[in-house]
């Protein structure tokens, strides 16, 4: 594996992302979109969501039940 070499608060901000997607990834009733999208971006290769895909995963957790009350986190 190639290593990152990003910056603490960087890593924490990918960790938070991870969390997040993970959470909603132990819910038994995910549909399939919503489970091939949070693969998706669980492999991308940056440590921020865009906007977009900040406001699909919102949605999800929105719908799910999940994270509500967190603020985004995008950094586009």
């Amino acid at each position: 594996m190639k290593p990152l070499n990003y910056l603490e608060p960087e890593c924490q901000q990918m960790q938070v992302i991870c969390d997040r997607i993970s959470r909603l990834q132990e819910n038994e009733n995910l549909e399939d979109a919503a489970c091939a999208l949070l693969k998706h971006l669980g492999e991308l290769k940056r440590r921020y969501l865009t906007a977009m895909e900040e406001k699909l995963l919102g949605l999800i957790e929105q719908e799910y039940g999940v994270n509500e009350g967190n603020e985004p986190i995008a950094n586009s």
